[in-house]
Parts: C-alpha cells; structure tokens; sequence
C-alpha cells in the first residue's frame, strides 16, 4: 500500500514538473521562450500625471550566443533576451531612458559584441540615454557591454575591469601516454586540427590561437577607449591587463563615472533624459505577483541534478573547445 502511495506521488510530481514549476510558494507555467514579455510597472511614479518610463535591463549571468540545453526547456541565448527587450523599448514611446542592470562576469566574445552593438544601434536610433547600474561583479564582457552607455555608476562594493581575453581548454595528451591511448588524425591541411584537446600543441599552432586573441583583444581596447572618452588610448592600455577593480579603484581610474546604487542609476537616467518623475519598469517573463527594483525578469526553470558518476562525453568535448571569452575566469 505504502509502495502504491509513494508511486503514484511520484507520478504526480513528475506531471507537475512537466506542465509546471515551483517558483517559491507558487506553481508557475514553465517559461516558454516564445512567451511574450509583459511590462511590469515596479515603481510608480510620483503624480499620476507622467507616463513616462525608466526600463530596467538586465545583463546578467555569463554571456553567450547560442542556447543551453535544459532537462525541461532550452535556456534561451542572453543575445536574444536583450534584443527582444530593446525591440519592445523601441516599440514603446513611454521609454525616457534605459538602466542596464549588469550582474555578469563576462561571456563569449561574439555574445559580448552582439549586446555592444545591440546596444549601439538602439542608442543611435531611439536617442535614448542608457545608464549602466554594477551589481556585484561587471567584468571583461560585462564592462565591454556597458561601453556605449552615457554613464556608468557602479555601487560600492561592486568588482569590474578584467579588460582582457582568455582562450582556455583542457588537453589529454598526457593522460593519454600513460594509459596507452593514442590519437589518430587524419586531415588535409597542417593547421586543421588546431586545438585538438588529444594531441599536444605545437609552436605554431600556439602562435595561430595567439594571433586570433590578440585580434579580440585589440577589438575589446577599441570598445573601451571609444566608451570612455576622459581616457587616451595609452591609459586604456595600461587598465588592458586582465587586473579585476574595486568600484572606487576603477572610479580614480576613470572606468566608471559615479559609486551608487540602483537607485542612483536611476535618478541619473531620469536626469539625463531630462525628466523629473517616472514610473520604473521590468520586460519580464516572471509570474510573480509583487515585485521591485530588484526583482528577477525571467522565470527560473528547476535545476536537475546530474549523475556525476557517469561520464557526459559531449560535456567533455565542450570543456576541451577553446573558446574566445571576454570573462573574468576568477568568478
């Protein structure tokens, strides 16, 4: 009876889990990637009178480019979940002024260039001022995205910088000697197995990966010197080292402008958009009734846990890529 009892509670949590999930003390519709955003007015202005609006935006987690896969739902790319956002900003003439919420230690190279210039391009077209608000940690790619913003205000306890690239991976070549494995390759062209994780990696083949850093490096020392325009090239250099930044290091530095909170980012959203009251607003996929300033914007699908004690091959392969980040690997 007690076996019967426990199966079908069983059952039954696995049908909720695959219609639904647990957000606090709520049961939440799983977040569909194709749900469109709701606007949630999380602060209302002070008189009635105004309907002008502040966005909240949020630039958080690592940044990447291509979606990740989920036990329930594919997690969608950080680079879409910005551009939805921004086309529905555009959309909305009740925008006065965006705040980038930036939580992130970086990402990809490519995910960290398409939200720039997602950013650039919405700047150029609305005219609209953008303030980038630092939560905890705004490093490499997340300072390089809050580049085109008018003013960066970083709260105090913030940690940004890590201007700088890093291309890492794993090799087994030696693992493989000592168990008698060997890797056969067959190829046509000397370079077309550059960054093979098997074998171990010559003079030239470093040089190749090393040549494509230094592009992406050079590229990031751009983004920064074009966004900060109270620093010469040669004192964005001299910050280019990789070195990660208390928020008023990085303020006597000239990376960031003001050491605030969010409530200050957005007082000086409202100042740069030439308004004196606004309601401040979320894009948000979260179903939860209440929420403010700081609330998430996207509802969170259940984390299940893996076996670790089986070995995920494709999760190896993926570990081993070298991957082009513009992160801080410190995070």
């Amino acid at each position: 009876m007690k076996r019967s009892a426990f199966l079908i509670a069983a059952l039954l949590t696995l049908l909720l889990f695959s219609v639904g999930c647990f957000s606090g003390n709520e049961l939440n519709l799983l977040p569909d990637q194709n749900q469109p955003l709701s606007t949630r007015l999380v602060r209302a202005p002070a008189s009635k009178s105004t309907d002008d609006r502040i966005l909240i935006l949020d630039i958080e987690g690592v940044l990447v480019e291509y979606g990740r896969p989920g036990w329930l739902r594919d997690k969608e790319p950080t680079t879409a979940i910005v551009r939805r956002k921004l086309e529905k900003a555009e959309r909305d003439e009740r925008v006065k002024a965006v705040v980038l919420r930036v939580n992130s230690p970086g990402g990809t190279v490519t995910a960290s260039d398409i939200i720039y210039r997602e950013l650039l391009r919405f700047q150029q077209k609305t005219k609209i001022p953008i303030v980038a608000s630092f939560m905890g940690v705004a490093a490499s790619g997340g300072y390089y995205v809050s580049c085109p913003a008018d003013t960066i205000v970083a709260h105090p306890t913030s940690i940004t910088g890590s201007i700088g690239v890093i291309m890492h991976s794993f090799g087994f070549h030696g693992l493989f000697e000592k168990i008698g494995v060997e890797s056969r390759v067959i190829k046509a062209g000397s370079m077309k197995d550059v960054g093979n994780p098997f074998d171990e990696m010559t003079p030239e083949e470093r040089e190749v990966l090393q040549k494509i850093v230094d592009n992406a490096y050079a590229r990031f020392v751009d983004v920064v010197d074009k966004g900060r325009p109270n620093l010469t090239r040669e004192q964005v250099l001299k910050l280019a080292d990789g070195r990660v930044l208390h928020a008023q290091d990085a303020k006597k530095l000239g990376l960031v402008d003001q050491i605030g909170d969010l409530e200050d980012a957005i007082e000086e959203a409202k100042r740069l958009a030439k308004i004196s009251d606004a309601g401040v607003i979320l894009y948000s996929t979260s179903k939860r009734p209440e929420q403010n300033i700081y609330s998430l914007t996207r509802a969170e699908t259940p984390e299940i846990g893996a076996d670790l004690s089986v070995i995920d091959y494709e999760k190896l392969m993926d570990l081993a890529q070298p991957r082009l980040m513009y992160m801080w690997m410190g995070f």
